[in-house]
């Protein structure tokens, strides 16, 4: 067995310096693996050849601690960096008490340099982010992974901001979906945009604009549900066997997510756990979202269920406009056309700015909330 460290991460350059000590370390075996994020890990010690342990809530609120091995970590950097073309110079704008953030750290690490890393002590800033940029050495091949809220934040700021970001090699967004018109917004300013779907329990992101990294397995069950496999698995969760056996079988992680494939790419469609049952039938909230973000006027979307006496649930949204703002029949209309009457939202309701957790996935609880006051539209087919 190997102890393990605790190292609290604020997000100043400082404490990423500690991290990136601690992290290679671990890597070679010369240092104690190290926990990152939640600080009460329920075990001093881990096997052998973990290397990480990453504290996640996930969707329950409940600790979990996701053990990482070197090999794991390594495999995922090298597929990520043979993805991109080759290795890079790396700026760090997320907080690295998240495996995205550790990611990025390691995989700046294995291309031969630390990462240069932006202060997010305070938030992240547009500002900031050309500042971090400016640091990295003239003409040396550039990366960067950002959630899509840094990536609006940054084509808003205009100026500076997205001129550094065109910059980029690539550009990595994941943490939360990226709806399709900040997707184009941004490669129309020059953005290299990838998108990227992954989880701590995967070592982050693992499948890239919808096709798995070498080495990494998907598959889709009978149910919808994604089992993701392959050399960047986790070894299981620290001091849960019960959940590690659940969740992990037969060299397949089961996820708590539901996909298909489209045209040979994997579309996700969001949480087994977030599919709205109105009237008897079952809507995924990322396909109305899908949707919607597609509309005029739509900056930012969340779609939930809302509890109903007559239906069970109804499906309501959340937007955050953009311009003149979304017309709200056309969208209703769209929703109905691409998925069907249940899928319809019901609730409407127009945000500054969507409440959110974590590394910038909306905070559906809190959402839902909000549109639990918000009044029912009543549609002129009186069937839905």
């Amino acid at each position: 067995m190997r102890e393990l460290r605790a190292l609290a991460v604020d997000g100043s350059p400082e404490s990423v310096e500690h991290l990136i000590a601690a992290l290679a370390a671990a890597l070679d075996g010369s240092g104690p693996a190290i926990v990152s994020g939640l600080l009460d890990a329920p075990a001093p010690e881990v096997p052998d050849d973990v290397a990480v342990v990453i504290a996640t809530s996930g969707s329950t609120g409940e600790p979990k601690y996701v053990m990482l091995t070197a090999a794991a970590l390594t495999a995922s950097a090298r597929a990520t960096e043979a993805r991109l073309g080759g290795p890079a110079r790396w700026v760090l704008a997320l907080p690295a008490d998240h495996v995205a953030g550790v990611q990025v750290v390691l995989r700046a690490l294995l291309a031969g340099h630390p990462p240069v890393v932006q202060d997010v002590r305070e938030g992240f800033r547009p500002a900031g982010f050309v500042r971090a940029t400016a640091r990295l050495p003239h003409g040396a091949r550039r990366y960067v992974s950002l959630v899509p809220t840094q990536l609006s934040r940054i084509l808003d700021a205009g100026g500076a901001a997205p001129h550094a970001l065109a910059g980029y090699d690539a550009v990595l967004v994941g943490g939360a979906a990226l709806a399709p018109a900040l997707r184009a917004r941004a490669e129309a300013a020059g953005v290299r945009v990838v998108t990227t779907y992954g989880m701590s329990e995967t070592c982050g992101g693992c499948v890239y604009d919808g096709v798995p990294l070498d080495g990494v397995q998907v598959r889709v069950t009978d149910d919808g549900r994604l089992l993701l496999g392959g050399p960047t698995l986790a070894s299981g969760y620290l001091g849960a066997p019960a959940l590690t056996a659940e969740a992990f079988d037969g060299g397949w992680f089961r996820t708590g997510d539901l996909g298909r494939f489209v045209d040979g790419r994997l579309t996700v469609l969001g949480r087994a756990d977030d599919v709205i049952v109105t009237g008897g039938e079952k809507v995924a909230p990322a396909a109305v979202e899908r949707v919607l973000a597609a509309q005029p006027g739509v900056g930012a979307v969340c779609v939930v269920g809302i509890p109903d006496a007559e239906w069970g649930s109804v499906v309501a949204a959340a937007v955050v406009p953009s311009g003149a703002g979304p017309d709200e029949a056309a969208c209703r209309a769209a929703v109905r056309a691409a998925e069907g009457r249940a899928a319809v939202p019901r609730r409407f309701l127009l945000l500054d700015e969507l409440p959110l957790r974590g590394v910038g996935k909306p905070d559906r609880p809190a959402i839902t909330t909000l549109l639990a006051v918000t009044p029912v539209h009543t549609p002129d087919d009186p069937s839905r």
